[in-house]
């Protein structure tokens, strides 16, 4: 007589066993898709905000540290680099200000917003390339046919001479790229807390790259010297845009979010501290540069004590200035930049 599977023990426990081995096959694929999933967005520096992830991220990344006949340059290249990103520093700055201490630039500072916008930078396939100036600031004769030179010979050497190439300047530097723009081909330049040496040109030469302008309307000598060479350029017939960065209330936690190495528990008190001397108003607004405000004597005179990271008062320093909206390097905008960044490389 013939036993139908239904009605055996032995087959209906194996049944059940295979339905059980399904399922725990199933859940391990859903577990699998989302750790990966997750892994993409912590590490993608697109993805996330604040300088905390930053900094997490330094440890991927690896500049390369070259002198090259006197003068230091810092430079990474993703896999498949789609264009090539030329970086002038500001006045005092330096190529170890873009990258934060790692085993290949052990001496590297990594200002907060310097090295906000080298990530995001690498994390859209961009290649960096950071030049050291000759003197504190940038000078703007020989020295850009001496940069001129080290650009091409580094895109030899990596064998990049077909990837486009475009340029960021931040304040001296801003300036230097404008002049350098007249030597190098550049597919788009954008100059930061920079007017630019428009006035200073005899003319424009054909053929200037498009050009972006990210400037503090608040630096109001600075903001009107932008607007009278957007129109220079445009009369030119350059493609030219600007990108408004205005001052930016404080909170508690601000300093927190933004410098690496600071627990909320002392932005906090810094914060407190500050509001109560009268240095950021009743709307988180900071009533001075942060150059000029006392915030250093503030945290004396309240046994305010900072964790040690050395250059901890620099970043500090950094996010002051860029709240208050004056002059200051800034990775807020990065997504404008680098969007007006991609279009022109196409």
């Amino acid at each position: 007589m013939l036993i139908k599977a239904n009605q055996s023990p032995f087959l209906r426990q194996a049944a059940q066993n295979f339905r059980l081995f399904i399922l725990v096959i199933a859940l391990g694929l859903v577990v699998a898709v989302t750790l990966l999933s997750t892994h993409d967005t912590v590490e993608s520096p697109v993805a996330e905000k604040g300088h905390t992830r930053a900094f997490g991220l330094a440890k991927f990344s690896k500049p390369t540290v070259e002198t090259v006949n006197g003068t230091e340059i810092i430079w990474e290249i993703p896999n498949d680099p789609k264009a090539v990103l030329f970086v002038a520093h500001g006045c005092d700055g330096s190529p170890r200000n873009f990258w934060a201490k790692c085993p290949t630039c052990p001496k590297c500072v990594g200002l907060p917003e310097e090295s906000q916008i080298i990530l995001d930078a690498l994390a859209r396939k961009y290649a960096v390339l950071v030049v050291s100036s000759s003197k504190s600031c940038w000078t703007y004769g020989q020295e850009r046919i001496r940069v001129g030179d080290i650009i091409r010979w580094w895109f030899e050497k990596n064998g990049l001479v077909q990837v486009p190439l475009v340029g960021l300047g931040a304040s001296s530097g801003g300036y230097f790229l404008s002049i350098l723009a007249t030597e190098v081909q550049f597919r788009g330049i954008v100059l930061m807390i920079a007017s630019g040496l428009y006035d200073q040109m005899d003319s424009v030469p054909s053929g200037y790259p498009p050009t972006l302008f990210v400037h503090m309307p608040k630096d109001f000598g600075r903001a009107t010297k932008v607007g009278s060479h957007i129109e220079i350029l445009r009369k030119a017939g350059v493609e030219v845009e600007e990108i408004k960065c205005m001052e930016i209330p404080l909170t508690p936690n601000w300093l927190a979010e933004r410098v690496p190495g600071l627990d909320q528990k002392t932005s906090l008190k810094l914060f407190k501290a500050l509001q109560d001397k009268g240095y950021i108003d009743s709307n988180g607004y900071m009533k001075n540069d942060g150059r000029v405000t006392p915030w250093r004597e503030v945290l004396k005179e309240n046994n305010i004590g900072l964790p040690f990271v050395p250059p901890l008062r620099q970043y500090i320093q950094e996010e002051l200035n860029l709240a208050y909206g004056y002059h200051e390097m800034t990775s807020l905008q990065s997504n404008e930049i680098f969007q007006w960044l991609g279009s022109h490389i196409k």
